[in-house]
């Protein structure tokens, strides 16, 4: 067979208008190397696991004291997308029932449980702290409100009409009783 590949663009330009006897164009020249790539495609494919349960995938076959399974065989005729879909379930069934080692999509499920449940313990804790920070505000508060109502001062508050009211000697004492609750509920 004779490739003729020097001075490619004149040959190509020349391809197009005329067939040369014996010259490869750049259409067949590039079916052929797409083809020897394909050839991989149809190898066989090896699962297994060492006597350190390491999993390993390869084209050969694994030793004699290696637990194995053929992932893919040249008898197979089936699509990628089906074969994929196939190994993909049948896997996950097998992993669960005999024990052996976890296919990527059961690790992928596993830690995106994980991370969810990662990310709802991090909103309990940051709830959990914004709580203590409130609580611990309003204990400050309750307080100062106490420290208020048991000074001998006088007391106003604005009532709902907006006008100034003084507390007397009986509101101030029920006042004080809440107060009391409120730091002991608040400030633990």
């Amino acid at each position: 067979m004779r490739i003729l590949l020097l001075n490619l663009p004149y040959r190509l330009s020349l391809s197009t208008q005329m067939q040369v006897p014996g010259c490869i164009t750049m259409k067949n020249f590039m079916l052929v190397i797409l083809m020897m790539f394909c050839i991989n495609a149809f190898a066989e494919s090896y699962k297994w696991v060492d006597e350190n349960n390491r999993v390993h995938y390869s084209d050969e076959p694994p030793p004699s004291s290696a637990k194995s399974k053929q992932l893919v065989s040249t008898s197979k005729a089936k699509s990628s997308a089906e074969t994929g879909e196939a190994t993909d379930s049948s896997n996950a069934a097998e992993s669960s029932e005999s024990g052996e080692p976890k296919t990527i999509a059961e690790h992928e499920a596993e830690l995106r449980k994980k991370q969810k449940a990662d990310k709802e313990a991090a909103v309990k804790a940051a709830q959990s702290k914004a709580n203590k920070e409130a609580n611990k505000e309003n204990c400050t508060q309750a307080q100062l409100t106490l420290n208020a109502l048991q000074a001998d001062m006088r007391i106003m508050e604005v009532d709902a009409k907006g006008e100034h009211v003084y507390l007397d000697d009986e509101q101030r004492q029920q006042r004080i009783e809440k107060t009391k609750k409120d730091i002991s509920r608040l400030c633990k």
